[in-house]
């Protein structure tokens, strides 16, 4: 089993491109914005708790985004691998995904960080607000401030995972073709 985190600052493209690796590798795609959709529509015993600490103002704690994540690796052992999307975010999280990984017999293999200058990004983001209609990407200093917020909080966890040799950065401009391909190459 081969496991990836798909790492960059919003609007790097890591959705899109891990799309074409579930196609390609029959990976399973776990992106955590639509985990915690799913179990609070759903209604689930883990989604009602999310909801009880969003309805307050709280994050969600680490220790219940694990349970979510190791519900959907217990579920889907029928797989390539896993492509992590929007985890780990800090280096604790990276650290209570290893533990969650080794306790299942698995580990992290790869972190692979599309690398997108900020003024692509905001290019991005903002061509997308106008397709999608996505509020938080049409504001500019908005997005300028989910860069920075990457940068100081999440960024630490590619030197975590450089720490193992496990990570690697590609560069993310290009056409979708061209990244996928430099993606593929590194795995």
């Amino acid at each position: 089993m081969v496991n990836l985190i798909l790492f960059g600052p919003p609007g790097s493209g890591k959705g899109t491109q891990a799309k074409m690796l579930v196609e390609k590798y029959n990976f399973f795609h776990i992106s955590t914005g639509d985990m915690f959709r799913y179990e609070m529509k759903n209604d689930t015993p883990l989604g009602k708790k999310a909801k009880e600490y969003i309805a307050a103002g709280n994050l969600v704690p680490d220790s219940l985004t694990i349970a979510m994540l190791k519900k959907q690796v217990v579920a889907n052992q029928d797989v390539y691998g896993f492509i992590f999307d929007g985890f780990p975010r800090t280096t604790p999280q990276a650290d209570a995904l290893d533990i969650l990984m080794n306790s299942l017999g698995n580990s992290v293999n790869k972190l692979i960080a599309l690398d997108v200058n900020d003024q692509e990004i905001i290019d991005r983001l903002q061509g997308r607000a106008k397709i999608e209609g996505r509020a938080d990407d049409a504001n500019v200093e908005t997005v300028k401030n989910r860069i920075e917020v990457y940068k100081q909080n999440t960024t630490p966890v590619f030197d975590y995972y450089e720490n193992f040799d496990k990570s690697v950065k590609v560069d993310g401009i290009g056409s979708l073709d061209e990244v996928f391909e430099r993606i593929c190459n590194e795995l």
